[in-house]
């Protein structure tokens, strides 16, 4: 996308960035029921301390979109194992959905991974993220059903991986 930059977030833009993120989630109605995750979903500056955090920013400076690239057995790590990336908390402020902001930053994450020498990248999703579940399968991700998981027992995570 050419009008989006992907980079790290500077501290001024933490709190924007935290702001995409609830918004994303709640507008789509995956914080109903909400076990505290809002605030989870909010605090940049710990996600950005204990793993690697990307932004989407327009042309105009506005953050709208943010992803969490985790590596295993860190803090943020939920499903990924030793040679994996992990990515976490894929956003698209509601403003800036049909943009290709999800699939810039998903891009952004398998560069990173390439980068790193690391050849798979896992997530987990919950199981109603319908559109962000296409981007991934039209992206090259495929099901990885063995790792589905459930972190609460009302919200089921279904989990991807991709071979790079």
């Amino acid at each position: 996308m050419g009008d989006v930059e992907i980079r790290p977030p500077r501290p001024e833009e933490y709190a924007a960035a935290g702001e995409v993120t609830v918004q994303a989630y709640d507008v789509d109605g995956h914080l109903a029921g909400d076990v505290g995750y809002d605030a989870e979903l909010r605090d940049i500056a710990r996600r950005a301390e204990l793993a690697e955090v990307l932004v989407a920013v327009d042309g105009a400076g506005e953050v709208v979109g943010t992803v969490t690239v985790v590596r295993p057995e860190s803090a943020y790590a939920e499903i990924s194992r030793p040679g994996e990336l992990e990515f976490r908390m894929l956003a698209v402020a509601p403003s800036a959905r049909g943009r290709g902001v999800g699939e810039a930053l998903t891009r952004a994450v398998l560069d990173r991974a390439r980068r790193l020498g690391i050849r798979k990248v896992v997530l987990s999703s919950v199981d109603s993220m319908h559109s962000a579940h296409r981007l991934y399968e039209r992206l090259g991700f495929a099901r990885l059903a063995e790792r589905d998981w459930r972190p609460f027992p009302h919200i089921s995570l279904i989990a991807y991986q991709i071979d790079l």
